[in-house]
């Protein structure tokens, strides 16, 4: 199973590659995650020639090191606040093209960057595509707070019909999981989300929250790698 799921995230990755880092590009986000090595995978492939041009521009710690490791242009959005493309994973896909990101935990810095390009697309594997959010990723969705108020945060989110927000704990240290901004995160899950526009601004209205992994309107195109080897497609 775990192989066809790593080759369903490939095929994804390299369809995005193909068609939109294409000879005009100069300005690139690099998301985080495990598909996102599938595209520095690519663009490794096509040469040295091809992404001397191109400066890429990561949304993570992990994504950064992607980036130098491979010998490919680093750049920061501090210094190119409007990109040509970003590509990025996700949790879960809607069929609006809505998403849930932040499983790890990097969604505030891959939200700057998606928004910053003039097309943001989404790569995954088969278990990602949803009808509806909610639907399949049940970790709840990813909420970055100021650490002081997370305590207020999860009575608020609970006030919102959250049953149990959860502050997100490290496996291998004690205590929570810090984010690469120096933040908590809480993962709040609200069961089915049929208006994720409309629990995006509830939840970005209560105070100390930073960021909320509800990708809104933000994807312009969605690469699904399916199990029997094609690749689906979806435009907004």
């Amino acid at each position: 199973m775990s192989s066809l799921i790593e080759e369903a995230k490939r095929r994804a990755a390299y369809r995005a590659v193909d068609q939109h880092i294409t000879y005009h590009v100069r300005l690139v986000g690099i998301g985080s995650g495990s598909t996102i090595g599938y595209v520095v995978e690519r663009l490794l492939q096509r040469g040295k020639e091809a992404n001397a041009r191109i400066v890429f521009i990561p949304t993570s710690f992990q994504s950064r090191q992607l980036i130098v490791d491979n010998g490919l242009t680093l750049g920061d959005v501090d210094q190119y606040p409007e990109l040509d493309v970003t590509i990025d994973g996700a949790d879960e896909v809607d069929e609006n093209l809505n998403a849930i990101k932040g499983g790890g935990g990097c969604h505030l810095r891959e939200k700057v960057v998606a928004e910053a390009a003039k097309k943001f697309i989404i790569i995954a594997d088969y278990r990602k595509n949803a009808k509806t959010l909610g639907e399949k990723w049940k970790q709840g969705i990813p909420i970055e707070v100021v650490p002081f108020t997370y305590t207020r945060v999860i009575k608020e989110l609970k006030d919102l019909g959250c049953e149990n927000p959860t502050l997100r704990m490290a496996n291998a240290k004690a205590g929570p999981v810090i984010t690469d901004n120096g933040n908590f995160l809480i993962d709040a899950h609200f069961g089915l989300v049929n208006s994720p526009g409309e629990l995006l601004r509830k939840i970005k209205l209560l105070t100390g929250v930073v960021e909320v992994g509800l990708f809104v309107d933000v994807a312009d195109v969605v690469y699904f790698g399916n199990e029997d080897g094609s690749v689906s497609e979806k435009k907004r």
